[in-house]
C-alpha cells in the first residue's frame, strides 16, 4: 500500500481516504506478513514459529504429570490475569476517550437485537466462555472428592464466569474509546473483534501507562497465561479420555508422559501452517468454522438427552442429594428435560438461517474450496455422534427394540434387572421398582 504516515494514520493516496492504523499496518505487514490470501501460504515466520514451540513446551511441562502439577500451576496461570485485568481497567478509565467507550458498552442498539446473527454469536460466546459440552467440566470435576458441593460450585463458577466477562467488558471499550478519540473515528469503527482487540487496540492504550515496556510484557504475558490455561484443561481432558480407555496400558509408569511427548509433538507439526505468511487466514478459518456455535448446540442437546432421559432427571437430583446433602430446586429437572432441549433445537435451527460466510479484514474473500473446508469441519463436530450411535446399535445383540432398551440405560440397569423386559421406561417407574425392592 502506498502512503505516508500521518500521525498514527496512514493515508492512501490513491483513494484519498483514511484506510487503516499504523498499528494495525505493523501487526498484519510487520509481526504476521500477510500473503495476498490463504493460497499463498509464503514463508515461515521464524518469530512465531519460535512462540508457538515455546506456548507448546510450557504447556507439555505443566501437566506431564497430571492434575496435581496442574492445580499448583493454575494458581498463578489463573490469578495473574485477574491482577493484570484490574490495573488495565484502572488505567483504561483513566484515558481520554473512555467514557464514550464505557457509555457504547453499556447503551445497547436496540435495532440490532432484531439481528438473529447477534444472538447466535452471543449464544456461542457463551458456550465457549462457560466451556459446556466440551468435557472439561466432567473431566475436571471427577478429580473432586466425592462429597465435594458441586451444587454450590457449579453456581459460583457461573457467577465468577459472568462477572469477569462483565468487567473484563469496561477494560476493553475504555481502550476503544481511547482510540476512537485519538483517530477520531466512532467506537464502533476503530478495530473489529477477535485478534484486533488483544493485539491492537490493548497494545496502544498499554503504550500510554508510565513505563510502557513493563506493562506491554505484562500484557502479553496476561494473553499467554490465559491461552495456557484453555489448553491445560483440553490436553487434561483428552488424557484422561485415553487413559480410562484403556487403563491397563496407560497407567504404567510414564505412559502418561510418553502419549502426551507424542501428541503434542504431532500438533505443534501440524500448526507450523499457521506460523507462515498466509497461515493467519487459515487460524480465521478454523476459529469461525472449527469451533461453531452450531456444534456446540448439538452437542449440549445431546447431553440434555442423555442426563435428562437416559440417566433419569430425578437420578441426577438423588445422586446429587447423595453428594452434597442438598437436592436440587425442580427447576434443573426442567431445565434438563425440557427447557435446556429446546432452546438448543431452536438456537441451533436459527443457525442455519442466518449463516454469513467469513470475511476478513479489507474486504478478502476466501475462495469456495475454503469455504467448503470450513463446512467439512463444522460437520466434525456433529457427525461423530450419529456415527458412534450408529456402530453400537449395529454391533448390539438382540432386536432394534432391545438393542436401544440396551444401549438407553445405563450399564448399572442391565445388571440391576435380570430380563431386557424389566428395563423401567423412564425414571419414575425407575423410583419405584427401587422403592418395592428389600
Amino acid at each position: 500500500m502506498t502512503g505516508i504516515q500521518n500521525g498514527n494514520l496512514t493515508v492512501n493516496w490513491t483513494s484519498g481516504n483514511l484506510t487503516m492504523s499504523s498499528v494495525s499496518e505493523f501487526w498484519e505487514r510487520g509481526v504476521l506478513s500477510m500473503s495476498e490470501g490463504i493460497e499463498v501460504f509464503g514463508t515461515v515466520q521464524w518469530r512465531l514459529l519460535l512462540c508457538l514451540l515455546a506456548s507448546w513446551v510450557i504447556c507439555y511441562f505443566c501437566i506431564w504429570k497430571g492434575v496435581r502439577s496442574t492445580g499448583k500451576v493454575v494458581y498463578f496461570t489463573a490469578l495473574f490475569p485477574y491482577v493484570m485485568l484490574v490495573i488495565l481497567l484502572i488505567r483504561g478509565l483513566t484515558l481520554p476517550g473512555a467514557w464514550n467507550g464505557v457509555v457504547y458498552y453499556l447503551y445497547p442498539d436496540l435495532s440490532r437485537l432484531a439481528d438473529l446473527q447477534v444472538w447466535m454469536e452471543a449464544c456461542a460466546q457463551v458456550l465457549l466462555s462457560y466451556g459446556v459440552a466440551s468435557g472439561t467440566l466432567i473431566t475436571l470435576g471427577s478429580y473432586n472428592k466425592v462429597k465435594n458441593n458441586c451444587y454450590k460450585d457449579s453456581l459460583w463458577l457461573c457467577v465468577l464466569n459472568s462477572c469477569t466477562s462483565f468487567v473484563a467488558g469496561f477494560a476493553v471499550f475504555s481502550a476503544l474509546g481511547f482510540m476512537a478519540e485519538k483517530q477520531g473515528l466512532p467506537v464502533d469503527k476503530v478495530v473489529k473483534s477477535g485478534a484486533g482487540l488483544a493485539f491492537i487496540a490493548f497494545p496502544q492504550a498499554v503504550a500510554m501507562m508510565p513505563v510502557p515496556q513493563l506493562w506491554a510484557v505484562c500484557f502479553f504475558i496476561m494473553l499467554l497465561m490465559l491461552g495456557v490455561d484453555s489448553v491445560f484443561a483440553g490436553l487434561e481432558t483428552l488424557t484422561s479420555t485415553v487413559i480410562d480407555m484403556y487403563p491397563m496400558q496407560m497407567r504404567r509408569p510414564w505412559r502418561r508422559e510418553i502419549f502426551l511427548l507424542l501428541f503434542c509433538s504431532v500438533i505443534f507439526l501440524i500448526q507450523i501452517i499457521l506460523t507462515t505468511q498466509g497461515g493467519v487466514y487459515l487460524v480465521q478459518l478454523v476459529d469461525h468454522y472449527g469451533i461453531t456455535g452450531a456444534g456446540l448446540l448439538f452437542l449440549c442437546l445431546v447431553h440434555c438427552v442423555a442426563v435428562g432421559w437416559a440417566f433419569g432427571a430425578e437420578r441426577m437430583c438423588d445422586v446429587i442429594e447423595d453428594m452434597t446433602g442438598q437436592k436440587p430446586c425442580v427447576f434443573f429437572k426442567l431445565c434438563w428435560r425440557y427447557i435446556t432441549p429446546l432452546i438448543c433445537t431452536v438456537c441451533f435451527i436459527c443457525t442455519f438461517l442466518d449463516h454469513k460466510p467469513l470475511t476478513v479484514s479489507g474486504g478478502y474473500v476466501y475462495p469456495d474450496w475454503a469455504y467448503g473446508l470450513g463446512s467439512a469441519m463444522s460437520l466434525f463436530m456433529v457427525v461423530p455422534v450419529p456415527i458412534w450411535a450408529a456402530s453400537k446399535i449395529w454391533f448390539t445383540k438382540g432386536t432394534i427394540k432391545e438393542r436401544l432398551l440396551i444401549l438407553w440405560y445405563p450399564a448399572c440397569d442391565l445388571v440391576k434387572y435380570k430380563s431386557k423386559e424389566d428395563i423401567p421406561m423412564n425414571d419414575t417407574e425407575d423410583k419405584k421398582m427401587s422403592e418395592k425392592e428389600p
